[in-house]
């Protein structure tokens, strides 16, 4: 009988990795994402299951914790098919080889310093290189387009829909026959907030046997984005008009182009006094680069920004800065910049910089647009941290800090309702891509509203089909 096991995000958010076993062995892996916070060290363990034997790896979007041990599977043996859409294989490129980066940076780094106490056999090796990351993309490769059936094994079909959450994101459905029947099973991948500036609305899905379910934010809807919206200009007007500087932490997908259209926005519509604006990060630049490219396949404020002018995101007072030098000269920037940079949690990258040099000047801000996890910088100054280390150096925070926690790219209980509730047909529902106390409430939740029971996936659980 066809069954699935859960090897990521069974009771956690991360290392999303879900295994269906079909008849005549077989072998579909839905995503092969990366283990973050608390379950870091997890992605250094071995996946549970033989990576040569996976006939097709399907992937639901390209953020990390979806795509982010790929490369290791590849250099553990896999050498099947991967499906995605276009542009999320584009997008998965440019994050694994910035995960990649990073790492290799980290490993020379301890190496170096291991050196010097004569350790540097202990020092670990990299979970993966760049040139791991190349060899994923040497393996064939299905692109998949939105609603249009694909046979990806003998008498096994699926169909991607657009899941709303970032550029190239699917819920895929699964069709397969079993003792003559025939069946469906349905991962959501992480599902978007129909208030979303840049994406899509999520796409409906007619009918399944079995739905795994993401349920990141089961337990609670969130603030009103428009609200948000309201709140993040008025900061960024009185800080530009008191003559200061403005400095946004943030992720390179999906919230950099979200926070870039608001600004467009408010150029366009005379909301924003004249100032210089910096996206000072490679990754954020790629990314950006990425969303424009498929302009088509975005919102209906990104299309129709595209179409007045030619261009999702540009406008005159933006400014890219992919260099280090360009990055560099930021600082003499003294009045009137608006920086956003990563990382989103202010745990490395070009914000640290940003940060030492401005966080003192009470005529500045910061506005935190994204989550900010425990024992991260982000969080430190989110509660209320009067001095911060970085690089060596105290630094007094007299900097006013806005968090506006508005923005999400992942549907809230409401809408994960709703869209449970337009299933024609809707077998059993199954909860994953979530911590374990949310999924409780969005079980009791689920049951309540809709009248159905819904099982919390455990690690490596099989779960019958």
């Amino acid at each position: 009988m066809a069954f699935v096991k859960s090897y990521g995000a069974a009771e956690v958010v991360t290392g999303s990795s879900h295994m269906l076993h079909l008849k005549n062995g077989i072998r579909i892996l839905v995503d092969c994402g990366m283990f973050q916070g608390k379950q870091e060290e997890w992605n250094e363990r071995a996946f549970g299951f033989n990576p040569k034997k996976i006939d097709t790896l399907l992937i639901t979007h390209a953020h990390l914790d979806h795509v982010g041990r790929i490369p290791k599977l590849v250099k553990e043996g896999f050498g099947g098919t991967i499906v995605a859409t276009k542009p999320t294989l584009e997008l998965a490129h440019v994050v694994l080889m910035d995960s990649a980066r990073l790492m290799e940076e980290e490993y020379k780094t301890r190496f170096r310093k291991a050196q010097r106490r004569g350790e540097e056999r202990l020092v670990p090796k990299p979970l993966y290189t760049t040139e791991d990351v190349e060899n994923v993309f040497l393996l064939t490769q299905i692109h998949a387009h939105y609603d249009k059936p694909m046979k990806i094994a003998k008498g096994v079909y699926a169909i991607f829909r657009n899941a709303g959450h970032i550029l190239g994101s699917a819920t895929i459905e699964i069709d397969f026959k079993e003792q003559g029947r025939s069946k469906k099973v349905v991962f959501s991948g992480d599902l978007g907030s129909r208030y979303d500036i840049v994406t899509p609305y999520v796409a409906d899905v007619p009918e399944a046997d079995t739905l795994f379910i993401e349920s990141t934010y089961g337990d609670r809807n969130h603030k009103s984005l428009k609200k948000s919206v309201e709140e993040f200009k008025e900061a960024i007007r009185k800080t530009l008009i008191n003559q200061g500087n403005v400095i946004i932490p943030s992720f390179a997908i999906e919230r950099t182009q979200e926070v870039l259209c608001i600004l467009k926005q408010m150029y366009r519509e005379r909301e924003l006094p004249r100032c210089k604006i910096f996206l000072d990060s490679p990754m954020a630049i790629r990314a950006t680069h990425l969303f424009s490219k498929y302009h088509f396949e975005l919102g209906p404020l990104c299309r129709r920004f595209y179409e007045e002018d030619g261009d999702v995101f540009g406008f005159p007072w933006l400014h890219f800065t992919s260099d280090v030098e360009e990055s560099k000269r930021i600082n003499e920037i003294e009045r009137r910049a608006v920086i956003i940079a990563g990382s989103g949690m202010c745990t490395g990258g070009r914000i640290l910089h940003h940060f030492k040099n401005r966080l003192w000047n009470e005529k500045n801000c910061v506005i935190f647009v994204g989550y900010q996890a425990e024992d991260t910088l982000g969080r430190y100054i989110v509660d209320g941290a009067k001095w911060v280390r970085i690089y060596n150096e105290d630094i007094r925070i007299r900097a006013k800090i806005f968090t506006i926690n508005g923005f999400s790219a992942h549907a809230d209980q409401r809408e994960l309702m709703a869209w449970m509730s337009r299933f024609k047909s809707l077998g059993n529902v199954c909860l994953i891509h979530g911590e374990k106390e949310k999924e409780r409430i969005f079980k009791k939740a689920i049951r309540k509203k809709l009248g159905k029971k819904a099982h919390i996936v455990r690690f490596k659980e099989k779960i019958f089909l």
